[in-house]
């Protein structure tokens, strides 16, 4: 990895919100479309498996203890993080997954900084890491009366979730994986072990929505959270630190609010306003303590 940069990390950061606001947003549209989300992640593992595996065998971190290595496959982005999101979403409304999976995200991450090395947080942090929850929460004040099936189950899949892709994100800075390692690292062991049981064992509708939907979604998904989302984390994680790259990943549902006005036609409320506007200015003191 090149020396720590703040405006690359910061442009990072940018990538980071328009992809993985992205994914919330095309997602959706996927959904009500009439594929199912195993169908998306299913879409998303053959291109970003594909693109990579000509490469993985030169990429794959090797200097990463075995132990380490099966660690990031598992709390990477990838099939088990999707699995307790989608289970989730089947116990509480996707606005919990808005405020718990992404909001809960700093806080975790200054956890493990905190019990691994004994790194105390600074006060900035934790007050921009609050700041952002409550912009979220107020973002997704709207979808919070949906409520669910079963809350408490879907809250703590959802916290199980943002514990895992924290848990990723700090392993990232810790050993220095670089973008191209974590390529390798996150998609190939998951393309391997989810394409079967998806295709074998999980509810599929691929062949009921038209070619062409099937086609955005496998083309989207696979280059931006499979391919552009999971390089850039690597990189933004280096220049910006784990805790600040955590904090930008917190800020995506009030990005996914606005990205939603011109692709689904969905207009904030004046509170949901507020939200992004709170959920900036908890981002910028995230930075600031960077």
């Amino acid at each position: 990895m090149p020396q720590q940069n703040l405006t690359t990390g910061l442009l990072s950061g940018v990538v980071i919100l328009l992809v993985w606001s992205g994914f919330i947003v095309f997602s959706r549209a996927g959904i009500l479309a009439g594929l199912t989300p195993f169908d998306i992640a299913g879409l998303r593992f053959i291109v970003a498996g594909i693109i990579i595996l000509p490469f993985a065998i030169k990429w794959w971190p090797r200097h990463l203890p075995v132990r380490i290595q099966i660690l990031m496959s598992a709390v990477g982005p990838g099939m088990l993080n999707s699995l307790l999101m989608f289970i989730g979403l089947s116990n509480a409304s996707a606005a919990y997954a808005g405020v718990f999976a992404n909001g809960a995200l700093p806080l975790f991450t200054m956890l493990i900084s905190l019990v691994v090395l004994g790194e105390r947080p600074k006060a900035i942090q934790i007050g921009g890491a609050m700041v952002i929850i409550l912009g979220g929460t107020l973002v997704a004040w709207r979808g919070l009366d949906a409520g669910g099936q079963n809350l408490a189950l879907g809250i703590a899949l959802f916290l199980g979730a943002a514990g895992l892709i924290a848990t990723y994100i700090w392993l990232l800075k810790f050993y220095s994986v670089t973008p191209r390692q974590a390529l390798a690292i996150v998609n190939i062991p998951n393309t391997v072990i989810y394409l079967p049981i998806w295709l074998l064992f999980l509810p599929t509708n691929v062949t009921g929505v038209p070619f062409e939907t099937v086609a955005l979604q496998a083309a989207f998904q696979g280059i931006g959270p499979g391919f552009l989302a999971v390089m850039v984390f690597a990189v933004m994680a280096h220049h910006l630190g784990a805790t600040a790259t955590a904090g930008v990943s917190a800020s995506v549902p009030a990005v996914a609010a606005l990205l939603a006005v011109p692709v689904l036609g969905e207009m904030p409320t004046p509170i949901e306003w507020a939200g992004i506007a709170i959920v900036t200015a908890g981002l910028v003191l995230m930075l600031r303590a960077r």
